[in-house]
């Protein structure tokens, strides 16, 4: 009896294994931010999308896709060319997703590196479209109406392939080497005319201050030479005499000065 009992708890046992196996094997799990497309050995790709949770397999028939549906980053950079012929270094960052209504399309057409085989050769694309028709300059000057023009159609051209782009940023914008160096001389010389501008306002106002002292200067003697001759030689003997007394007061005031008695030369009278 024991014998037969252990017997069947033991089949018991391994019945319940290979059940338990058989359940996790048509089990699988969907993470939050992930989507499935299932796959059928004899129906293909189904078109339905699984949403987050745990479900149910046929084993060996079935097997579930997972997609990461949550935003993630990607830079891509490209050389391209602008108006005038300028080589350009330009980097965009782009924060894209997949449409959960498009990931069986984007498995049966792209795989799951859709990134990889999308994003670089549609970036190089509307990049090469719409830096040749700003100039070098404009590039810079108007980096906002670049970016806006990029995302405009990047994002559109990004649509015809299932994916969503929710920003799409230039985070690197760099010209060729001689072109910098001209840019750089051009401001140099700018700076340079600013600078002899400068001078040369000055000079001409430093000008203009001498022909109104001169001007000021000729009047001021056509005022004296008809106070003249209005007044002889009067307007003279005052100012001889105002000149006579600031001497005097600043003589009295002075200690170097000695006073010395009429008629005579010098310090000391010496007998003749």
């Amino acid at each position: 009896m024991a014998a037969q009992l252990l017997n069947r708890l033991g089949q018991l046992g391994v019945g319940l294994a290979v059940g338990g196996a058989v359940i996790n094997s048509a089990l699988f799990n969907v993470d939050g931010g992930h989507r499935a497309v299932m796959f059928d050995r004899f129906s293909g790709v189904k078109p339905l999308v699984i949403g987050e949770g745990t479900h149910f397999m046929i084993p060996w028939v079935q097997r579930p896709i997972l997609y990461d549906i949550r935003a993630r980053p990607k830079n891509v950079p490209t050389m391209t060319g602008s108006k005038d012929l300028q080589n350009v270094n330009i980097t965009l960052r782009i924060l894209f997703r997949p449409k959960p209504d498009a990931l069986p399309g984007i498995y049966t057409t792209l795989g799951q590196d859709y990134d990889d085989r999308v994003l670089p050769s549609i970036t190089n694309e509307v990049l090469k479209a719409v830096v040749a028709e700003f100039d070098a300059g404009e590039l810079i000057t108007n980096r906002e109406m670049l970016s806006a023009r990029v995302h405009s159609e990047l994002t559109t051209r990004a649509e015809q392939f299932g994916l969503i782009l929710d920003d799409i940023s230039i985070t690197h914008l760099t010209f060729a080497r001689e072109f910098s160096a001209a840019v750089e001389l051009k401001q140099v010389a700018q700076q340079d005319a600013e600078k002899a501008r400068f001078l040369v306002e000055k000079a001409e106002h430093v000008k203009s201050a001498a022909v109104i002292n001169a001007e000021g200067d000729t009047e001021a003697a056509e005022l004296l030479a008809s106070a003249f001759a209005e007044a002889g030689e009067g307007l003279v003997e005052l100012r001889r005499i105002e000149t006579a007394e600031d001497v005097c007061a600043n003589l009295a005031v002075s200690r170097n000065v000695v006073y010395l008695p009429q008629g005579q030369q010098t310090l000391l009278a010496l007998p003749q």
